[in-house]
């Protein structure tokens, strides 16, 4: 899985939120909503989520975390066990006679 860069996360998050103060102030201003709405979807899109809020708790969450507690935490289920080797099946042989 590739990730973004901390500090492209750090400056879109920081956008995001930004935009965010500005829509709440002016909620019926097109253009601040259009910006905001903007700035949601490229956090979206870096962090790999459907919604900007789950996108920027992620986003947040990838910057005060290492990697490996990251992606941990996004897989949110136990890791697999790796299951034992098992050798191919042996040959069925037929048990009608060869012409």
């Amino acid at each position: 899985m590739l990730l973004p860069a901390k500090a492209e996360v750090a400056r879109q998050l920081r956008r995001y939120r930004a935009w965010e103060r500005v829509m709440l102030a002016s909620p019926y201003d097109r253009t601040v909503r259009a910006t905001f709405e903007d700035s949601g979807y490229t956090l979206c899109v870096l962090m790999g989520k459907r919604c900007a809020r789950e996108a920027a708790d992620a986003a947040e969450r990838y910057l005060r975390t290492n990697l490996v507690t990251y992606l941990r935490e996004q897989d949110g289920r136990p890791q697999p066990r790796r299951a034992a080797r098992r050798a191919p099946p042996p040959e069925r042989r037929s048990t009608a006679p060869s012409p």
